[in-house]
């Protein structure tokens, strides 16, 4: 898990978002390849992840796309295993993306990236307001 700090909250906060964009590029890349001749559906296991990542303390990878992107203070690096989805059914055309379900899963993902974001905002202002106006008589 990367470094939040003094604070552990942040950093897996910090590590669930990375995950969960993660697991968005993989949900919005099966739609996107729904009409794809022979395109088999992917997915990603973010909780044995994620959970990995807490009990290990250590960072998981992320790749550094072009530099200067994700300069080594701001990386929680991500490299969750992605993998055929053996869930999915073929169609005639060698397909397994099922639509219906993979908008599903996106708006899961989403709504918990948010969830995510939202106590992560409420985090940051609980810190910003003991550092400001916190310290009670001066």
């Amino acid at each position: 898990m990367a470094d939040g700090g003094f604070d552990p909250i942040i950093g897996a906060l910090n590590t669930s978002l990375n995950l969960r964009l993660a697991n968005q590029n993989v949900i919005s890349s099966n739609i996107a390849n729904a009409d794809t001749p022979g395109y088999k559906s992917k997915a990603m296991e973010f909780e044995q992840t994620f959970r990995n990542a807490l009990h290990s303390g250590g960072p998981i990878q992320v790749e550094q796309t072009a530099q200067g992107h994700l300069g080594p203070h701001m990386t929680d690096p991500v490299h969750p295993e992605i993998y055929d989805d053996p869930n999915g059914v073929e169609s005639l055309d060698g397909n397994t993306v099922d639509r219906s379900a993979e908008m599903a899963k996106l708006a899961e993902n989403q709504l918990l990236y948010d969830a995510s974001t939202e106590i992560l905002k409420r985090k940051l202002g609980m810190l910003k307001y003991a550092i400001s106006e916190g310290g009670g008589n001066r």
